[in-house]
């Protein structure tokens, strides 16, 4: 053997494990948890999909997806959380406050990709918004601190308004920083709130019925999975009792509420897509600033509108991102 061949030879020895673990890592198929409060179908996981997609993930190919819905049962989240852990996922995304604190407590090495979380500071599920620390990071909606705004807006649509109604779920970490926002905003706006809850979907009816007897001029309803899987119903509920409405999420518009003011689910999924990558790629969780939204939409629905016989500010309308007729 002559001296090239030799070194040629000992280059490829050399070489041979380095190029057998690229081909290892190359040929990897990630395992990506979902867990969420509530169903399938109002969450926006297309986004989360193509998101990865474009990221060069291909499902089957080197991502698969294991979901896990409670369907507004959020007592079933520890159990449905402990599934994902023992199915030895690489990262789990999870859908508001009520799964994440759920992920949370099932495990403290696999990383957390939160989304829609109005208070994750507040919630106990990163030490800060810039260094959460932990093996928890995402995305912000900032509910909280637009909670205030949206009874600004409420109050701009109808200028008489004196008395609102606040729909909560008590059950949810981020709701008591939320309805605190709100109760300041109510003072310096000379309005009362009433504070109504509801944990399961068979308490919305009376939980309207008690607006009503209070003769609450219209309601504002705080961020939770429960309230845009019943979104329909919601709506529905606000119209029959003649309640003007203001929600986070554009979704309960389209379905009948009147006006929403806040951050998009799809673009937070979308988001969302990053992180995943981010960590599959080697990123910390606990070394990823969370994210908060920096556009705002509003959305006023001009039907419900006149359904209820108001009629809404032109310069409210002008304002608006997107309205409904």
């Amino acid at each position: 053997m002559t001296g090239v061949s030799r070194a040629l030879a000992l280059v490829l020895v050399v070489l041979a494990p380095v190029v057998g673990a690229e081909a290892q890592q190359t040929g990897r198929v990630y395992r990506v948890g979902f867990l969420a409060g509530t169903s399938a179908d109002t969450v926006p996981l297309r986004s989360l999909r193509e998101g990865l997609r474009e990221l060069g993930y291909v499902e089957d190919r080197n991502i698969t997806f294991e979901y896990r819905f409670a369907y507004d049962r959020n007592e079933q989240l520890p159990t449905l959380a402990a599934e994902l852990v023992r199915s030895k996922v690489d990262v789990i995304v999870t859908h508001a406050s009520p799964a994440t604190r759920a992920a949370k407590q099932a495990t403290s090495t696999i990383p957390i990709v939160m989304v829609s979380i109005g208070d994750p500071v507040g919630a106990g599920f990163v030490a800060s918004i810039a260094r959460p620390r932990g093996n928890v990071t995402g995305l912000s909606n900032n509910d909280t601190g637009l909670a205030a705004k949206r009874l600004e807006l409420l109050k701009e649509a109808l200028p008489k308004l004196s008395r609102v109604a606040v729909l909560r779920n008590p059950a949810n970490p981020s709701v008591a920083s939320q309805f605190r926002e709100a109760e300041a905003a109510a003072r310096s706006l000379a309005i009362e709130v009433q504070a109504v809850d509801v944990q399961d979907p068979k308490d919305l009816d009376a939980a309207f019925s008690t607006m009503a007897k209070a003769r609450a001029g219209a309601v504002t309803v705080m961020g939770d999975p429960l309230f845009l899987s019943q979104q329909k119903r919601v709506a529905d509920l606000a119209l029959r009792k003649r309640l003007p409405s203001i929600f986070p999420r554009s979704e309960n518009v389209e379905a009948g509420g009147l006006m929403s003011y806040g951050a998009t689910l799809a673009d937070m999924y979308g988001q969302a897509a990053v992180y995943v990558d981010k960590i599959l790629k080697g990123a910390k969780p606990g070394d990823l600033p969370v994210e908060e939204p920096t556009r705002m939409y509003l959305v006023i629905n001009q039907k419900t509108a006149r359904a209820l016989g108001l009629t809404i500010p032109s310069e409210l309308l002008r304002r608006a991102d997107q309205v409904i007729e």
